[in-house]
């Protein structure tokens, strides 16, 4: 069938409407920033809600929603682990690590590892996050939105179309920092999940309700749980390499993290990640299962990617189509935006803060807007390059797979093991990073070697955990100051003690047993 990718005046004023008033927030906050806690972390001063609906913003982009949708057409729901998964890894973060975070008064977490080991860690943290900021995350999400606009703009270069998302999102986030970033997430998602509603019933009415999706489909392509040799999430990859992924980008991921250090105070905090785990899980039924439902609606798509396309322009009248729209594009800005204000911080606050410690407040807030500007350029002038990989999600993951590991595993051991020192958490890396060159170069360039990017973060992971034990057992005991950093069961029950006087509705443990109850019930519905 014929799609027409058009869009109506009336949908083209929504959709700059949007822009408009984002661009506003930002201009308008800029005039309350007059530090650097309040331009890089909303002075501290977040609630829950918005924390908790930033996080969720953040991660779920337009690329998100057309690679869900795109990837249960082709080849089933299993691509919902990923998120499903978030939500027990920041059950895991809520409990054991986001109080020693907060606490430490921190700006970011390469800051955060400095505190538990040393300099180094934090200069290589904070250099490879960078990268990771600017080449994978920004680059990425302006590639795939240029692809996407494209699909509705045929007749615009795909290098024009990313200057322009670049200079939108970049605008309102130079002037307005964090919290416009925040700000404006709250709004992106309130768009961007009645769209997704929207979206997810009336193509379920279309297609003859629940049991019309089911009809015809295999136990495959409707099952969460999947076999060994699966290319796509095999059980194994599901239990090692995807928790492993997870960790770094819900809980070591600066652009992601950052909403988490706003927080006014721990309980805040806590609340916040809770409420984006609690967000992740509806995404089964209005991201990824629309992309079952096309299997009936549209069952010769040339390409995957065109499903949720597809389903906003053929189902969607005019207006409703163009505040859907809207949504869209707002989530892609969303990421944007958390990227560029994430890649500032870290310059500022690791590299120029830190070398130059003279400079007041104000002028570390005017260095933090001029380096976001210039990585909104580079960003641009990047993403147009990322065509030349066979795929984004290749480009990705890959990227990933083989540089995270070692960052994870100084992070995940240095947060309950006191032992662990600084010369063994450099190492760690070293090692680390040795390892994940000479696989990336057997199992990518030379072929030697044929794993799946679940397992290489995995293998790298337990090398950097072997290293990291082994050296800092032979090493001096970490300062107590460092030590201090460490969850302890004198710990918890201390907690323990000062939460009997909460009633069970803010107790977050209550809160994170009743999430990851939730969350079992609906891997076993769908195993």
């Amino acid at each position: 069938m014929e799609i027409d990718y058009s869009l109506a005046l009336f949908d083209y004023a929504l959709i700059a409407i949007y822009g408009i008033v984002v661009v506003w927030i930002g201009l308008k906050l800029a005039s309350k920033h007059h530090n650097a806690v309040d331009y890089f972390l909303a002075g501290r001063s977040m609630r829950w809600p918005f924390i908790g609906v930033s996080l969720f913003a953040s991660n779920i982009s337009s690329t998100t929603l057309v690679g869900l949708a795109g990837a249960a057409y082709a080849t089933g729901i299993s691509v919902f682990n990923y998120e499903w998964m978030a939500s027990v890894v920041l059950v895991f973060f809520a409990i054991f690590i986001l109080p020693f975070v907060l606490n430490s008064q921190v700006f970011t977490l390469p800051e955060f590892l400095e505190k538990r080991y040393d300099g180094r860690v934090r200069i290589y943290f904070s250099a490879l996050t960078l990268f990771l900021n600017i080449i994978v995350d920004t680059a990425g999400s302006l590639f795939a939105g240029g692809l996407l606009l494209k699909l509705i703009f045929p007749g615009l270069d795909i290098s024009v179309t990313i200057a322009v998302l670049a200079i939108v999102a970049g605008l309102y986030t130079i002037a307005g920092g964090l919290a416009a970033v925040i700000y404006t997430d709250f709004i992106q998602t309130v768009l961007l999940l009645i769209g997704a509603v929207v979206i997810t019933v009336v193509s379920l009415i279309k297609v003859g309700g629940w049991d019309g999706m089911m009809e015809g489909l295999s136990h495959d392509q409707l099952s969460l749980i999947r076999p060994l040799n699966d290319p796509g999430v095999p059980w194994l990859g599901l239990i090692t390499g995807v928790p492993l992924l997870g960790f770094y980008f819900w809980c070591a991921n600066q652009f992601m993290t950052q909403r988490v250090l706003s927080a006014k105070d721990i309980n805040q905090g806590r609340w916040g990640v809770l409420l984006a785990a609690l967000l992740k899980l509806p995404v089964l039924f209005i991201m990824v299962l629309p992309g079952t439902i096309a299997i009936h609606l549209y069952p010769d798509l040339p390409d995957a990617n065109l499903v949720y396309p597809t389903l906003m322009f053929d189902l969607l009248p005019t207006g409703l189509l163009g505040l859907v729209m809207a949504g869209f594009i707002a989530a892609l800005m969303s990421q944007i935006d958390s990227t560029l204000n994430a890649a500032s911080t870290l310059v500022t606050m690791d590299f120029v803060h830190k070398f130059k410690p003279g400079l007041d407040s104000a002028k570390l807030m005017r260095v933090g807007r001029w380096v976001t500007g210039i990585f909104m350029i580079l960003a641009a002038v990047w993403a147009p390059q990322i065509e030349n990989f066979r795929s984004l999600f290749d480009y990705l993951q890959m990227v990933l797979s083989y540089t995270v590991p070692p960052i994870v595993a100084i992070y995940l051991v240095g947060a309950f093991w006191k032992q662990a020192n600084a010369a063994g958490a450099w190492l760690s890396i070293l090692g680390g990073t040795v390892a994940g060159i000479i696989l990336f170069l057997s199992n990518v360039i030379f072929g030697w070697t044929h794993l799946h990017f679940l397992y290489v973060g995995p293998i790298l992971f337990v090398v950097s955990v072997l290293i990291l034990l082994l050296a800092s057992m032979a090493g001096d005991a970490p300062r107590p100051d460092q030590s201090a950093l460490v969850w302890t069961p004198v710990f918890f029950r201390k907690e323990t003690a000062s939460l009997r006087t909460q009633p069970w509705w803010q107790n977050y443990r209550w809160l994170s047993v009743g999430l990851l109850l939730l969350t079992a019930w609906l891997v076993m519905a769908f195993a």
